[in-house]
């Protein structure tokens, strides 16, 4: 499976990527992959490269690239329970100044860029995201209408976005799939977002995967469940495989 690294222009300088496409010298349906708040690492690579292995070119950002090239902080090998608190605390303030502007130009750029590459055809394409790559996803897709086809969110804080959830949601027209972890969502919050999807019009998936905890989908964490993750791709390969054109 080839990969690369790529740097994206954006306003505020060059933000450096992971991106992974099929061997075969053709053309493909674009995915826009955020990862979580603990970057680009072998383990969310591996994750575009199996996405990549269906037939898509995947392109992942490093969103904190105001702050300096991957990795953005010192990650272990193995993010245990031990390591997490104080990684946490070092990428709180990142979170923080990661703004709705931010996000939405950075956005821009990361579009344009996939849209643009000589492997990825023409069309709509998807954005993914995990942890607080899902929110982004989310506001990437309700701010391109037409230009994204499907989103889909796991283990993010898309249930908790506050006030602006619903104006959020109104403006998406992409197919939706969001797979929360069991920690992270009560099933009265899940009705709640789900009523919300529902007043926003869009055709959407919601479920709490049984039995996770947030980073469910992450091989590197304490959090990892495998049947998870397999749940994850069987909820996502259809999804991409019915709203983007292939072939």
């Amino acid at each position: 499976m080839p990969t690369t690294t790529l740097q994206i222009p954006t306003e505020d300088g060059q933000a450096d990527a992971f991106a992974a496409f099929p061997d075969d010298g053709g053309r493909h349906p674009g995915v826009l992959m955020y990862g979580d708040a603990f970057g680009i690492r072998p383990a969310l690579c591996e994750i575009a490269r199996e996405l990549a292995g269906h037939g898509y070119y995947v392109l992942v950002p490093n969103f904190f690239h105001r702050h300096g090239p991957t990795p953005v902080v010192d990650l272990p090998a193995h993010i245990g329970e031990d390591a997490r608190p104080a990684l946490v605390a070092q990428v709180m303030p990142l979170i923080r100044a990661h703004t709705t502007e931010r996000v939405l130009s950075d956005a821009e750029a990361y579009l344009a860029f996939l849209t643009g590459r000589p492997e990825v055809s023409a069309g709509p394409v998807a954005v993914t995201g995990y942890c607080i790559g899902g929110l982004l996803a989310l506001r990437t897709a309700a701010a391109h209408p037409g230009r994204v086809a499907a989103v889909a969110g796991f283990h993010g804080p898309v249930g908790a976005d506050g006030p602006d959830r619903q104006r959020l949601l109104s403006t998406l027209t992409a197919e939706v799939h969001l797979g929360h972890a069991e920690s992270d969502l009560t099933p009265e919050d899940l009705g709640e977002l789900d009523r919300a999807l529902d007043a926003a019009g869009v055709g959407y998936t919601s479920e709490i995967y049984p039995g996770t905890v947030h980073g469910f989908t992450m091989s590197d964490t304490d959090a990892f469940d495998p049947a998870a993750l397999q749940l994850h791709w069987d909820r996502l390969l259809p999804l991409l495989g019915r709203t983007l054109t292939t072939g």
